[in-house]
């Protein structure tokens, strides 16, 4: 078993010990979702498969808190944000925007990449080493203006 799956059950466990029924309703949506994905393909997930299911996850809840936003439901905005914390806080730290950059130079230099011909290559490349660490959109920007 994955140890960032142990993790969440250890913290889901907790939350139950002590009545935190908003995070445990989180730790158990992603569980669920870890569950499902483990059920249709039949395989143990990886740390990094986990890592993919939080980032879709905080990616749908953005999306949400924008829209929640527009149409002025602040109640709503504050539960995902809560949300989003929760979420956050099981995956690796970041990576900034410059130490995106010389990896994603690293990368352009090791594939010898000489143009938007060689995004896929990049961007393949890029996903394997930043993986969770960094949004796809932030890699594919400074992908292209050093690609350009």
């Amino acid at each position: 078993m994955s140890e960032l799956k142990k993790r969440l059950q250890n913290d889901l466990k907790t939350a139950m010990k002590e009545k935190d029924t908003f995070k445990r309703d989180v730790i158990r949506f992603v569980m669920s979702a870890i569950k499902q994905i483990e059920v249709d393909e039949r395989k143990e997930l990886s740390d990094a498969d986990i890592e993919a299911i939080l980032v879709k996850q905080i990616k749908q809840r953005n999306d949400a808190i924008a829209q929640f936003k527009e149409g002025g439901r602040d109640d709503l905005v504050e539960k995902n944000e809560k949300e989003l914390t929760i979420l956050k806080s099981y995956l690796p730290e970041p990576m900034g925007e410059e130490e995106v950059r010389e990896v994603l130079k690293a990368i352009v230099a090791e594939t010898g990449a000489e143009g938007m011909k060689d995004m896929g290559k990049v961007m393949g490349a890029a996903k394997a080493k930043i993986g969770s660490r960094a949004e796809g959109r932030l890699i594919n920007q400074i992908a292209k203006e050093l690609l350009s």
